[in-house]
This record gives C-alpha cells, structure tokens and sequence, in this order.
C-alpha cells in the first residue's frame, strides 16, 4: 500500500529533499523571482499551493492504492536531468524549470509505480503553470492578440461615434495616441486565468466536457474583458486626454478587469452546474 511504501522509504525521501534543493535552488529562486516581478507570472504563487491542495484531495484513494516501483522511472529519471543539463548549457531557464516536474513525476513511478503517477498525474502536470513561457513564446502569441484586442475595440469605439484610427496596435485619436501593449492583449490575463481554470473546473465539476468548456472559455472571456479594457482608455483619453487613461487608472482596471474576467468564469461554472444534459 502507499501508505506502507512512504514508510519504507522515508529515509530515501528525506535524503532526496537536500539534493533537490541543492540542485535546483538556483533554478526555482529565479522563477520565484519571475513570479514576484513580472505580473504576467504572478499567479506562479498560487500553484504549488493548489497543486498540494489537490493531492491532499486524493489522499484517501492514494492509500488505498497498490504501490508496484517502476524501473522504467529510472530511465525518466536520467532523462529529466539529461533535460535539465540541457537547459543548463543552453542558459534555457524554461527547459530547466520543467525538468524539475518531469523529475518529481518520474521519482513518483519509480518509487510507487504507474498505479500511483496516474492518481498523481494531474497534480504534477498543474505544476507547469508555475514555469514561465519562453519569452521568444509569449512574443509570438501576445502580438496577433494585441492586433485582435486594437482591431475590434476601434470598431466598437467607431460604432460608439467616436472618431479613431488604427495603425498595427496604435490606436489614434485626434487628441493623442495609445498603443495596446501587452499588459491590454489579454495575454497576461489569459495565462493566470487558465490556470485558475483548470483548478475551477477540477473541484467544481466531475464531467470531463464542463471542464473542457470551462478552461477553453478562458480564451474568449480573456480577449473580451481586455478589449472592454482598451475601449474605456480609449472612451477616457478622447474626451480627457490620454493622462487620464493612465497611471493609477491603468493599474486600477487591469485588476479590475481580471475580477470581471473571473465572475464570469464563475457565473460560466454554475450555468453549467445546472445543465444536467453534460
């Protein structure tokens, strides 16, 4: 049983603390650091928590589970730290960071077996959204939104009789200019709101398709509530000047809209608690 296992080897797991704060505290001091000061990552905190949250969940049934070690984790074992010698020499902190998941889910098989890494598998994968996406990555998905996020809020502003221009993502105004940035893309939004989403979904619904609608709709309601974001900048610097779109303001309406973002993701899970047909 795995309550018998984690007996057994409580002196093999107490050994393996050390070497892994040895060997990766460097590696996780930086990704805290990423958390702390970019707001793009600032959700990293919450996911270890929720991650532990979750096995403490499945405690029961993990008791109760047959443990059967593994020694094809062994060869997971050499290669999440093939992975993270990689990353090492490469200077590639993302390749580093996931080979430190890879590693605790290749320990759990070839300690307990795959009977216990399935109980575990989704806990160890939620740890991946504490690891930051390389930045050549988030690059490349946070420009086309903020073309999407510039392109439909100038239409909604036109609509609103409101004279403006769009070039790329500047939007321009007879008074002055504003730019959507990557902070109005959605993106920083959408990254912590999928996270989130997939933790709601887990504890709030047990059909496999409510939580599929549950973490796809993070996408829209991510791109929605940052365009309602840009259209009242934009609505705020026509008719008072882009300072008053900006600073406290600025900060003020991103926490808002994420607020928004989650009350709807909210609302969205107890629409479906009531659908029974799913």
């Amino acid at each position: 049983m795995f309550q018998d296992a984690l007996k057994d080897n409580r002196w093999y797991l107490l050994g393996l603390i050390p070497l892994l704060v040895l060997t990766y505290w460097s590696i996780v001091s930086g990704m805290v650091s990423d958390w702390n000061n970019d707001p793009n990552y600032s959700h990293g905190f919450l996911v270890p928590l929720i991650s532990g949250y979750m096995i403490c969940q499945k405690w029961p049934e993990l008791k109760s589970l047959a443990v059967q070690p593994n020694n094809s984790g062994f060869l997971a074992v050499i290669g999440s730290l093939v992975l993270l010698i990689l990353g090492f020499a490469g200077t590639e902190y993302f390749t580093m960071r996931v080979s430190l998941v890879f590693l605790l889910a290749s320990i759990v098989i070839l300690w307990f077996g795959w009977v216990v890494f399935r109980a575990l598998l989704f806990p160890l994968a939620f740890l991946l959204f504490m690891v930051p996406l390389p930045y050549i990555v988030y690059d490349a998905l946070a420009f086309p939104l903020k073309l999407l996020v510039a392109k439909f809020s100038v239409i909604s502003l036109k609509l609103m009789g409101i004279a403006v221009l769009r070039e790329g993502n500047i939007i321009m105004f007879p008074q002055t200019v504003l730019e959507v940035a990557d902070a109005c893309s959605g993106l920083r939004s959408l990254m912590s709101l999928i996270a989130l989403a997939v933790a709601y979904a887990a504890f709030s619904h047990t059909s496999h398709i409510k939580r599929i609608i549950i973490v796809l709709s993070a996408v829209p309601i991510a791109i929605v509530t940052n365009m309602f974001r840009v259209i009242v900048t934009g609505v705020l610097a026509q008719h008072y000047g882009a300072a008053a779109a900006e600073g406290f303001f600025h900060e003020f309406a991103g926490i808002t809209v994420f607020a928004i973002a989650m009350i709807l993701l909210f609302l969205l899970g107890a629409i479906l608690t009531k659908v029974k047909t799913l």
